[in-house]
């Protein structure tokens, strides 16, 4: 199989970059030209000794800002374990750096956009969660490489790369472009990775779990929604659950994503905005579409939806199941399961109803196994796409499920769990996997909502408790202030970093330089003072308490009508994306 380099030197001067490739008997060299931007490839006979040298450990791209090019390095990675005797890797800090050593040729305007654009990088660069392997493809599932051609298995890491899940592909892409330069980088991943050795029984064993989230439609909670109209959803991840045992392995795949249709639930300043569902878009050409893509990578689908069968949620339920119906395909099946409603009032026992409902279909789907000689015993033949209204709490929770009812079957298979024995009962390992999928879960929450995830005193201890009421509120109240204030800059960054916006390098003004309207900066001005104002009157009483009250009356009310025109003009107060088109938002 080909690979990348591993280890690298940057060797810097004021005109080029220098990346040494340091594996032993390793002699290339990229150099990148600072002033040109044209990439070569040379040996380390290149290297002038007048160079400021340090080590990196990859390359993670290069893009296009303001003030010119950047080059994107990983400075430091942590070893998260080995799949397939592969090493697997966290990166854990980068360094952005800028082709041109000063930005001196930038109008004032122009350093400023720039500062933002790269702090917007960073931003992405500094949400946890990037994975990396030098010599092992991360973006396929275990079922996915075993049914690959050779002429598949020779191809780079970059070429061969699942483009879902690939979220350094727009920074590679110069780099993609020229193949002889494909060793000095690799695809790297972002979502979550857990690898923990295991016992049971005095049986050691390697129990890995992998959340890949797809970089088609990425973003954040309320900006995006729904499908664009290639039928990418968004939210998509794949979960896959492995275990490794005496050079045999087994996983298990499950998805989750945002319901396939054209809908938006856009932030206006209210706890809960309503969702709504596109009235001037064909729906099924990118519902077909998603599930033909869905069907021709995983096989047969079991859809669990999650939400609310009443109120603001219950339309888009109802769209769901009608537009499944519609579809009319053998190969889909539908299931609404009202979480909240059957888990309310803390009758959590009630989740067994869905895993119960749907345990003929995980029986016939099955896991995927390869046996220690290299052979496929079993293969998975569907896979349980959950959804919630985020794709975050609600699903983690039954994907958590559905992944040990898989696994007791796969431990059995596997020779580690006796027979009658039961995961439940193995207090050592079942602490491993409970704390793994809440691990999971606020990962994932973290790059989507912008917090953890609520409800994981549940999957970590199967059991909901008053304290993790108090810290679900507690994360709630911090995700509607991220989701109203400060979201529009984290779709941005996402965009930018993702290729979706891309800087244009002539010297007009950016979108960042639109101006919000005079009612951005005079209503929360009024509010406060009249709020201000009502409270000043209260601690100092006039000298009847009838002026008092007029006072009072007269502030209260201003407050009280000032807030309702906030409210009603709600959207123009949030922190909107200003990078992309409406319509990508939609």
């Amino acid at each position: 199989m080909a690979t990348a380099y591993e280890r690298f030197n940057l060797h810097a001067t004021l005109d080029k970059f220098y990346i040494e490739a340091c594996d032993d008997g390793a002699t290339d060299v990229l150099v990148i030209d600072r002033i040109s931007t044209e990439m070569t490839l040379t040996g380390t006979h290149d290297i002038p000794p007048s160079g400021i040298t340090r080590p990196i450990c990859g390359i993670m791209g290069t893009i296009r800002l303001v003030a010119g090019m950047y080059l994107i390095v990983i400075t430091r990675k942590r070893k998260m374990g080995e799949l397939a005797g592969h090493t697997v890797w966290k990166a854990t800090e980068f360094d952005v750096i800028p082709y041109k050593k000063t930005t001196m040729h930038l109008l004032e305007a122009q350093t400023q956009d720039n500062q933002v654009f790269l702090n917007m990088i960073n931003s992405v660069l500094n949400t946890d969660g990037f994975y990396f392997c030098t010599d092992y493809d991360l973006t396929h599932t275990q079922q996915r490489l075993a049914n690959t051609s050779p002429d598949f298995q020779e191809m780079s890491l970059l070429e061969r790369a699942d483009q879902r899940f690939v979220w350094n592909g727009n920074l590679l892409r110069d780099i993609i472009g020229q193949p002889e330069l494909h060793k000095f980088a690799f695809p790297v991943i972002h979502g979550f990775v857990v690898m923990k050795p295991c016992s049971i029984n005095g049986k050691i064993f390697e129990w890995i779990l992998i959340s890949r989230r797809s970089c088609f439609r990425a973003g954040v909670r309320y900006y995006v929604r729904g499908i664009d109209s290639e039928g990418h959803a968004a939210n998509f991840v794949e979960t896959e659950q492995i275990v490794q045992y005496q050079g045999g392995r087994s996983s298990f795949v499950q998805t989750r994503g945002s319901m396939p249709f054209f809908w938006s639930q856009r932030p206006n300043l209210k706890y809960k905005p309503k969702p709504l569902i596109s009235s001037t878009t064909t729906h099924m050409d990118g519902f077909k579409r998603h599930f033909e893509s869905q069907v021709l990578i995983y096989g047969k689908q079991v859809i669990l939806n999650l939400v609310n069968q009443k109120g603001s949620e219950k339309p888009l339920e109802e769209a769901f199941a009608k537009m499944v119906d519609s579809m009319d395909n053998s190969l889909i099946k539908y299931i609404a399961f009202d979480f909240h409603k059957e888990c309310s009032k803390m009758r959590w026992h009630r989740l067994q109803i869905l895993v119960d409902a749907v345990a003929e279909n995980q029986d016939e789907y099955g896991h995927f196994w390869v046996d220690s000689d290299g052979k496929v015993a079993s293969q998975q033949s569907g896979t349980f796409r959950s959804n919630c209204m985020d794709c975050l709490d609600r699903t983690n929770v039954i994907q958590s499920l559905l992944a040990r009812r898989s696994l007791q079957s796969q431990l059995q298979r596997m020779g580690v769990l006796h027979v009658g024995q039961k995961i439940e009962q193995q207090a050592d390992f079942e602490k491993i996997y409970k704390n793994a999928w809440a691990d999971n879960a606020d990962a994932c929450a973290k790059q989507y909502a912008g917090t953890g995830a609520l409800k994981t005193d549940f999957t970590r201890t199967g059991k909901r408790s008053q304290w993790g009421l108090v810290m679900d509120g507690w994360n709630s109240m911090i995700r509607y202030y991220k989701n109203n204030f400060s979201d529009g800059y984290r779709q941005d960054s996402i965009d930018l970093f993702l290729g979706n916006y891309t800087v244009d390098d002539t010297e007009g003004p950016t979108p960042l330089q639109v101006q919000k309207d005079w009612k951005f900066m005079m209503l929360p001005l009024v509010l406060l003072v009249a709020f201000s104002m009502c409270i000043l009157c209260l601690l100092m009483a006039g000298d009847t308490w009838t002026e008092t009250l007029a006072y009072v009356m007269f502030w209260g009310m201003a407050s009280a009508v000032t807030t309702a025109v906030i409210v009603f003009n709600g959207k123009d107060f949030v922190d909107a994306p200003k990078l992309v088109q409406k319509e990508k938002m939609d």
